[in-house]
């Protein structure tokens, strides 16, 4: 039993640095979408991962880089597996992975917007909300586009510095 716990902290230790294809500079980990890594009583090594958002591109990606670090460590047998609840929200950042965002010039997100159980209510409204910059700190900042690169982010303008950046979404 000492063994089979070993090899399966072993084995997140692997998979937690896996990096975040559209966001390199963070790993599954900091990101928070890699839930769980546990081992099967035949040997199988389990990872369980979140997708940031329904449909979100990059989990095929994750899913191969789990595997493949995982294979690359020595393990036969793995399994990736799909968790969609509950879902992931950008408060499972963690804060190194925040830190990470900010020193690569990406905007980390607040607090997620706390929400009751049940329907998710449809917000026509723009939300206002205050981005601080992640070069010089300016909280006189402008959102340019509501998206970005990628769905998670939007693109926003520091009026001090005048520099572009990214801005990671509450979700």
């Amino acid at each position: 039993m000492v063994t089979t716990t070993l090899d399966a902290r072993r084995a997140r230790r692997i998979a937690e640095q896996v990096p975040d294809p559209e966001l390199p500079m963070l790993t599954l980990a900091d990101l928070g979408v890699l839930r769980e890594v546990s081992l099967g009583s035949d040997g199988t090594v389990v990872a369980s991962l979140t997708p940031t958002y329904s449909g979100c591109p990059a989990m095929a990606e994750m899913r191969a880089g789990v595997a493949a670090r995982l294979e690359d460590a020595g393990y036969a047998r793995v399994e990736i597996r799909t968790v969609l609840d509950p879902p992931w929200t950008s408060d499972w950042i963690t804060p190194q992975g925040r830190r990470k965002l900010a020193e690569h010039g990406i905007a980390p997100p607040g607090a997620a917007p706390a929400r009751a159980a049940g329907p998710v209510p449809l917000v026509l409204s723009p939300i206002r909300r205050s981005v601080p910059c992640p070069r010089c700190g300016s909280a006189d900042t402008e959102e340019t586009s509501r998206f970005a690169a990628t769905s998670c982010k939007a693109l926003w303008r520091c009026l001090a510095c005048r520099e572009p950046f990214e801005y990671v979404k509450e979700i």
